[in-house]
């Protein structure tokens, strides 16, 4: 196949023909008029090196490589079989136009499979696709859920731990912080390093105040090293408050039992107070 057409090179003829390929040459050239390009065509540069390339050849063979060949098709080898005049190349013009005509029907019927198995391709390509669209479709669906259940967790309400209990402890102080969407107050004498870690887990947006004692082990440097990651938190003290509560948004009000640094050390409970709207304003005034 060369310019998308069947032909025959000009030396695989005259061996067939049993005469020199430059005789061929020859006739063709004396009766040029009776060969247009689409009977016969020399090969182009880009196409006969092509085709020298696919032989391996000895070097007095390359000797004739070294001219870009004819071309001729079915035509042309019909033409070709009045241009010789002998009965050699009649019989043999006859035999390589039947070839053509065979090896038509050999590629209509290959193509034909062709078609057939792209055809198959094409539908078991469409299928994958569809696939994978409603397999992207149910993770972006997942996606969707488990993000708005980080953005919204359960709000806790109260609960009782118990000695050894340190994981729920935790557990159940970082679901209250997570909730929280502009401020948390901490009110806790003996806040350390390990609230803040606890702490970590709030939104970037949420601002965080402790109110501690001055003998708390807290420092302000510990605080400067949270804000570097997770502003902003700012620590004050307090020598009056007994008790330990948590305030959320100004609206949800906790009492705790313990300090927040000994959760799950020894048994204490959270309690989420109901008149928080009062309680709220009055335990800030007494700071």
């Amino acid at each position: 196949m060369i310019r998308e057409v069947q032909v025959i090179i000009d030396r695989d003829i005259a061996e067939l023909y049993e005469i020199d390929t430059k005789v061929l040459k020859q006739s063709v050239k004396r009766n040029i008029e009776r060969f247009p390009e689409s009977f016969c065509f020399e090969l182009d540069g880009d196409e006969f090196a092509d085709w020298r390339s696919q032989f391996v050849t000895s070097k007095s063979d390359q000797k004739g490589l070294r001219y870009a060949p004819f071309a001729f098709t079915e035509q042309g080898v019909a033409m070709l079989s009045a241009v010789l005049r002998s009965e050699r190349a009649i019989k043999v013009s006859i035999e390589i136009m039947n070839a053509f005509v065979q090896m038509r029907h050999y590629l209509r019927g290959n193509i034909a499979i062709a078609n057939r198995l792209d055809a198959v391709e094409n539908r078991f390509n469409a299928r994958l696709v569809e696939h994978d669209i409603k397999f992207e479709k149910i993770d972006e669906n997942f996606s969707k859920i488990f993000n708005q259940l980080d953005a919204s967790p359960q709000r806790a309400k109260e609960g009782v731990f118990f000695k050894g209990q340190i994981f729920d402890a935790y557990a159940f102080f970082q679901d209250i912080i997570k909730t929280a969407t502009k401020e948390i107050v901490i009110i806790d004498g003996y806040v350390d390093l390990s609230v803040l870690e606890r702490l970590a887990v709030k939104k970037k947006s949420v601002a965080v105040k402790i109110f501690t004692h001055p003998k708390a082990e807290l420092q302000k440097i510990d605080v400067d090293q949270f804000n570097t990651q997770y502003p902003t938190a700012v620590m004050d003290f307090t020598k009056k408050m007994h008790d330990r509560f948590l305030i959320i948004d100004n609206k949800e009000l906790y009492h705790i039992g313990a300090s927040l640094k000994d959760l799950g050390k020894a048994c204490f409970a959270f309690e989420k107070m109901e008149d928080a709207k009062t309680l709220i304003p009055a335990i800030l005034a007494a700071l």
